[in-house]
Parts: structure tokens; sequence; C-alpha cells
């Protein structure tokens, strides 16, 4: 394998405000096929504790400087073949901090498609624009110098011809520095614009960018969302969106760099300076300068989506639970689904809530019983087409027929998607697709990690403009998260799905069906070293992984907590110290608390600085036996607090201004979080109404799952349209300063007439 490129280390440790002993230790476990999950809970004495986002971090970091180190090698390489690279070049590339200045360096050796100067090299007018820049003594008269050149065979007939050739290539050798490209790039990033309207085809059916129509706003103060609904309408050809900047500021800005205001050719300097601006800088600068508006705002619309994934994935699962999910339809019916607290389904039926009072009534009588045959008292509704007809029936039988029923709307988002995947006809052979999207409803209200990952995360729709972000990047990051909450929950060895597993640290798609396929050869797992029996799994994957299984009821206690193999014996010593054997452990938890009358130490009340010492272990490792220990067969999911289920059902009708009400968030976006309360359409809480104090993004507030109070602002009937407020009416509102009210009408103006995402 190839020694990855020398970096500095310094410049991340600098950058990070991380010390250069943690990146350095970081980076070369990453370089030895260590995961971020694994470095993050078992290497901490190695990163310093560093945890899981800044360990990431360093990843992104040596990822783009050993990036622009082998670009830099290439670039010096590519130099050198022609012939060119100098010892001053070389060093001046070298140091190059930025894959722009890289560029920007490499661009007068770059191959080059057919130009204007191209062709005036070909008719020999090189000499005569060098003799022009450098002011040869000899050159008194431009007209003069030119009629040299005149030749009507070469298509140069008269002396303007010859020099607009001369004043080609210099346009393009002014436009090739990388100081003068460096200080244009500057003067755009503080003057460029960008400057929209309709073409004919948005005047006609674009009414969904009417609101950019007319507009104008400076690069550094277009937000990402607006930035990818420019992106979208200019795409779809209803917007025209155009650059604008100070190119006069630019113009002569080059002229003092360049030192040609005194060049004895002025006007004639000007006229190249001027073109090269306009002709080749301007929309080279475009292009980049919308790319990066572009890449910002994707990255930000990524972070966005994937801090609403992180806090969807980990929402609280509902063990031990039955539940009848629901899939709504109206002309082809209900389907129902009866699982039982695994997931099974043990049987599926269809109701229809459309009809006659006669037959509606049937079918609350039909659901109630489908739910006592099953034994079930909680429904889970997906939120598609029929989803508050459908709410409504269950209501009114919960009223009449069954009282001790909840239900829940469940967000069915990637639903259809799943159902018709290679996961869920493997999973489901002898049901239809239909009945395999009910299935995923319920399941996702009972364990939503597990049913989610069988998903591609785009699909699960809790971001914002996803369509319009480049596939890979989203694709990248959303994994990265997964993977993550997979392996900060930890996984059943014994019950885990294929799609589950994949994402376990160092295992791969192949690995996991591999794991799936020996379980239904020979059975449980009794022990985790039994993966070793596994085709594909060595030693480097079962360190990476081990932890991160889990096994309850096995040979092997230990088995069941976060406790990796490799601390097993400093973990039993612990014990020891406890008074505590494996084989006392065994089916149950591994370590009581104990009373602290009787004397006896607990894992509280160890000194672990003092066991880590005698026992020879660094004191995170310590520290995280004894928590283990403490809790064994914890899911961090369960410290958040659960849904909120529902009886009754809620109409548009009976809101009003002031009403308070309880709702789950459902997405968060830059201008605000929607939240369920219940109606056909989730309610909007604009940032502005989150906080009597401003605050920069909404996520400073909320998270998707979590459960709020809110209240009514408005109800637009019309429009279905309900406005939310976090902020209680009741609660005496302090005055505002004049800048907290000015900052406030800012946020409210860019965040009117949002564009669909």
């Amino acid at each position: 394998m190839d020694e990855p490129v020398t970096i500095d280390f310094a410049r991340i440790a600098s950058e990070l405000s991380l010390s250069l002993e943690q990146v350095s230790a970081t980076v070369a476990l990453l370089d030895e096929g260590n995961t971020i999950p694994f470095i993050t809970r078992y290497r901490k004495e190695r990163t310093g504790n560093l945890d899981e986002e800044q360990i990431l971090g360093i990843s992104k970091r040596a990822g783009a400087l050993r990036q622009l180190a082998e670009r830099a090698e290439a670039i010096c390489r590519l130099i050198d073949v022609q012939g060119k690279l100098t010892p001053e070049l070389k060093q001046t590339i070298e140091k190059s901090e930025t894959l722009k200045r890289l560029e920007d360096l490499y661009l007068p050796y770059r191959p080059k498609r057919r130009s204007r100067a191209t062709a005036a090299r070909e008719r020999g007018l090189e000499p005569l624009a060098d003799a022009i820049w450098r002011q040869d003594a000899g050159l008194s008269n431009l007209e003069a110098a030119a009629s040299a050149y005149v030749d009507a065979e070469k298509e140069l007939p008269g002396t303007a011809e010859v020099l607009q050739g001369a004043a080609d290539i210099l346009a393009e050798r002014i436009s090739e520095d990388a100081e003068v490209r460096a200080r244009c790039r500057r003067i755009a990033a503080r003057t460029g614009k960008l400057v929209v309207g309709p073409t004919s085809k948005g005047k006609e059916g674009g009414q969904e960018y009417r609101d950019y129509f007319d507009y104008s706003e400076s690069l550094d103060a277009i937000p990402p969302h607006r930035a990818l609904a420019l992106n979208r309408g200019d795409k779809s050809g209803a917007l025209r969106v155009r650059f604008e900047w100070d190119s006069e500021r630019a113009v002569t800005e080059v002229l003092i760099n360049l030192r040609l205001t005194e060049h004895r050719f002025g006007e004639f300097a000007r006229r190249c300076v001027s073109d090269a601006m306009t002709r080749l800088v301007q929309p080279s600068l475009e292009r980049e300068l919308r790319r990066e508006l572009t890449d910002r705002a994707e990255e930000h619309a990524v972070e966005v989506f994937a801090k609403n994934l992180r806090n969807l994935l980990l929402q609280p699962p509902l063990q031990g639970e039955r539940v009848v999910a629901i899939d709504p339809g109206f002309r082809t019916g209900c389907k129902l689904a009866a699982l039982n607290e695994f997931g099974q389904c043990q049987k599926t039926d269809l109701i229809y809530v459309t009809g006659s009072a006669e037959k509606r009534a049937a079918a609350q009588g039909k659901l109630a019983a489908f739910l006592q045959g099953h034994e079930c008292t909680l429904v889970a509704i997906g939120n598609g087409t029929a989803c508050r007809e459908t709410e409504e029936l269950v209501s009114q039988m919960i009223a009449e027929l069954l009282p001790n029923v909840r239900y829940l709307i469940v967000n069915e988002a990637g639903a259809s998607i799943y159902s018709t995947s290679a996961v869920a006809r493997t999973e489901f052979p002898d049901y239809d697709a239909t009945i395999r999207g009910t299935i995923s409803i319920g399941r996702r209200l009972q364990d939503p990690l597990s049913e989610l990952v069988k998903i591609e995360p785009q699909h699960i729709g809790v971001g914002m403009y996803q369509h319009d972000i480049t596939p890979r990047l989203l694709r990248e990051s959303l994994e990265t998260v997964v993977e993550s909450c997979v392996n900060y929950v930890g996984v059943d060895l014994n019950t885990a799905s294929a799609s589950l597993l994949r994402h376990v640290s160092g295992f791969s798609q192949l690995i996991a069906q591999r794991v799936v396929e020996w379980r239904d050869e020979h059975g449980r797992f009794a022990a985790r070293q039994q993966l070793l029996d596994v085709a594909g799994i060595g030693d480097a994957t079962f360190t990476q992984a081990a932890g991160f299984l889990k096994i309850t009821g096995g040979g092997e206690p230990l088995d069941g907590t976060w406790i990796h193999p490799e601390s097993y014996e400093a973990a039993g010593r612990i014990l020891g110290r406890l008074s505590i054997s494996p084989e006392q452990s065994a089916g149950g938890p591994l370590v009581d608390e104990t009373d602290e009358q009787n004397g006896e130490p607990s894992p509280q009340s160890i000194d672990a600085e003092s066991l880590a010492a005698e026992l020879g272990i660094g004191l995170p490792t310590c520290r995280d036996i004894l928590e283990a220990l403490s809790r064994p067969g914890r899911d961090p999911r369960t410290d958040s607090p659960g849904p909120v289920f529902k009886k009754g059902v809620l109409k548009l009708e009976d809101l009003h201004e002031g009403l308070d009400l309880t709702g789950t968030v459902l997405n968060v976006v830059d201008f605000g979080a929607f939240v369920d309360i219940g109606l056909k359409d989730s309610g909007l809480v604009h940032v502005s109404q989150m906080s009597d104090t401003f605050i920069a993004s909404p996520h400073e507030r909320v998270s998707v799952g979590d459960v709020v109070t809110v209240w009514v602002l408005a109800a637009d009937q019309e429009r279905r349209r309900v406005s939310l407020t976090m902020l209680d009416p009741a609660r005496p509102k302090e005055p505002k300063s004049k800048s907290s009210r000015s900052r406030r009408r800012r946020k409210k103006k860019r965040a009117a007439g949002e564009s669909p995402t």
C-alpha cells in the first residue's frame, strides 16, 4: 500500500484548536484502518478523549491537505514535463495553501482549448505582443510596428487586426496571472452580487419563483436555502441569474498591480486589461463564485439534514409493545398489519374509511376486533393520502369502543421505496409491496433505527432541497450519520438484520450478509468470539466490530455490555474488586447498586484514577468499564422522552389564536421548524417565534423528534396553514432593543415567501 502523503499536523491542530499529539495520533489511527466510531469509543487514551465530531474534523482536514499536497506534486510534474519548472515556481507551488491558488499558478501552463489568443499566436503575433509588454526601446509607434505583420493570407489585412491579435494575447496573459486572479477574486467576493429576473417561461409557468422575479443580493448575504432555490429556478429555466461586480475597480487595481499606469502605451494596456476582466476573468469568477456559493449551501443543507436524521434515528424505541399499523388509502382501502412485540407480522387485513355511516361503523367494529384479537392497544397511522380520514375513524372507534387504545401519526416517507426494494422482498417474500410498506410503518414506531436503516437516508424526508444536492455528497454524509447512530446505540448480534449490521464498525454489506447466513445455519451466537468463525471476519475486523455487537444470555456476561473483548481481563479484575464473579452475574445485571450501609464497593464509589493505575490501563477505559458495569445493556435512546400518543382528532376549525398544544417536531430548516400538532398539514414555528432573544439557527432550540408546547398564532383556513409560537403569550415580554428589533425584521424579511423545499 502506498505511504500517505506527508502533511502539516500543526496546521490542523491550530485550525481545530487541538494539541499536536491528538492530531498526529488520530491520523495515525485512521491510517491504520480504524473506523471513527471505534477510535471514539475504544482509543480514548491515544486521542486524548476526543469525541466523534472532533475526530471526523481531523479526518476531513487531513484528507483535504493530502489532496492539496497530491495536486501540488501533480502540477509540478506536469510543468516539469514542459521544461518550464523553475526552483522558484516549484517552491511557490509547494507553499500554496489552497487549491484555488494551485490552479491559478498552473493556469498559464495548462493545455488550452483554442482561443483568440491561440489564433493570434498561430499568426505569428506573439513577438509583437512581447515587445509591447516590455516597452522595447525600438518600439515607438504601434501602428508602424503592426504594419510589419500585415498579411492577408494570415487573415491580417490591416494594422487594426494585427493590434487586436496582440491585445488578445496580452489579455489572456493578464487573465492567467496568479496575482491578478487573486486580487480580482477578492474584489468580486466583496462587491459581487446576483441579479435575478424571470425568463419568459418563468413568467408563464414559474409562479413558485415569483419572489425572485425582481431580486438582487450581494453574494456574502445570500443564505444557503435561497442559493439552492435560485439554482433550482435557474436550472428549470424559470429564472435568469446574472453576476455583477465592480469591474472598473478591478481594472484600476490590476493596472496599478502590473505597473501599467505609466506604460508607454497606456491606452492600449488599459484596453487589454479591460478586455481581460470582461471577457476572461469575469466569466471564470462567476462560475467559481457561484460554485462556491452552491458548495456552501449544499454543505449547510447536508449539515441540517444530518442533524435531523440523527435525531430521528435516535428516537426511543417502544420496547415490548404490540402495534397495529395502518397504511391509509381511499380507493384501495386502508391496509392493516398486526405486529407482535418483536416486530413480526401476525396478520393483515383491510378496512375502508369512505362510504355511508353504516359502512364506517362496520369498519370501526372490524378494526376494534382486529386490535382485540391481537391484544394491541397502540395504532400507528401512516401520514400519507387519507391519513386524517383514517385518524378520524380511529378516533371515533376509540371513543365508542376501545377507550384504552392510543394512536400516533407516523411519517411514512420512504416506506414505498422500501416496500419495493430487494431488502423488503427478502424479508417478506410472501407479502406484496403494500403490506411490506404497512409493516414498515409499524416497525418505525417500535424501533426507528432498525427500520429506517433499510431506506436510503435521502428518502426519509427530514431535510430541505435534498433533491438539489450533489448525490454523492449527500449520500456520503448521511451514511456517516447512520453509521454513527448504529454504533452509538449498539446492535443485538442475534436479532439484527443485514441492513443494520452493515453499518457496524468494520463491517461491509457482504460481511453483514455472511453474519446473517451463519446465524441462519448455526443458530444464535453464544459469544462474540464466534464472529471469527464467519467467513471474511479476521482479527482486524473483529477488533473493529466486537464492542458494538451485543449478546444477551450467552456464556460470557461481558458480551452484553459495551466492554470490548480486549478489556475483559481488566473488567474481570474490577469485578474481583467488587467481590462479584462472572458466574454470579450470568443472566442478570453484572453489578447491582450496592447499599452504602454495608460498606461494600460499587462502580460509583471506586476511585477510577487509582484503579486505572493499579490495573495498568488508561483512565478513560477504566471509567468506561465502570460505567458499563453500572448500567449493563443500557440503550442510550431510552434517556430521551418517548412519542406523544393521541386519542382524539384535532381539526383546523378547532384552532384559535392563543390555543396551547403539544406537538412533535417533524423537520427543522433554516427558517423554523415544522411541528405535527395532529392536523393534516404540520404547523410552522418561525425562528423568530422560538426565543425572546436572537438565535442564529432553529437548531439552537429544537431537534427532530422533540416534544414541544406551542401556541397558535394564526390559522389560515383557505390556505390550510398554521403559524405557531413557542413563546407563551401569557408571559410578560421584555422590551427588545432597537438592534434586536431590526435584526428580527431582517430575519422575517428574508424568510418571507420561502420557496418550496
